[in-house]
């Protein structure tokens, strides 16, 4: 398993080190992306300037993505393999709970490309729906 964590940070040219191995680990476990914090306390005695630091490396290399959900924390997922987080073909839908508060990537859910006037050069670009997931959906209501 660690071979495996250790390789899949090689592949995104990112040195190996028992922390990101850790951050890796716990990502991979997750199906809703996370914040800053929920890694902070899943690692007791970690350090939270070493967790951000891991994430922004994470980040810079196309290892994770980051998805303004609009609750002013900014959350975490780990990218599809093959993806290079480029507008124009690897952008897909984020779905945010309003009742469980999670939110998941939609990666089958592509946003089409964009046109943009002239001289307009984009840099990111996040769709973020709002709603109930399908699991708080199937959860009977109690009158």
């Amino acid at each position: 398993m660690i071979r495996a964590l250790e390789e899949n940070l090689k592949s995104h040219e990112i040195k190996p080190t028992a922390m990101r191995l850790l951050v890796l680990e716990y990502l991979l476990e997750r199906d809703a992306a996370v914040s800053l914090t929920d890694i902070y306390e899943a690692f007791e005695k970690s350090d939270r300037t070493t967790l951000y630091r891991t994430l922004k490396v994470f980040e810079e290399n196309g290892m994770v993505h980051s998805i303004d959900d609009g609750t002013g924390v900014p959350k975490y997922a780990l990218c599809e393999d093959g993806c290079k987080c480029e507008i124009e073909r690897d952008l897909h839908l984020h779905f945010h709970c309003r009742v469980c508060g999670q939110t998941k990537c939609l990666t089958s859910y592509k946003i089409p490309n964009i046109e943009l006037p002239e001289r307009y050069q984009p840099e990111e670009a996040n769709l973020v729906v709002k709603g109930v997931c399908d699991v708080c959906s199937s959860i009977p209501k109690s009158d």
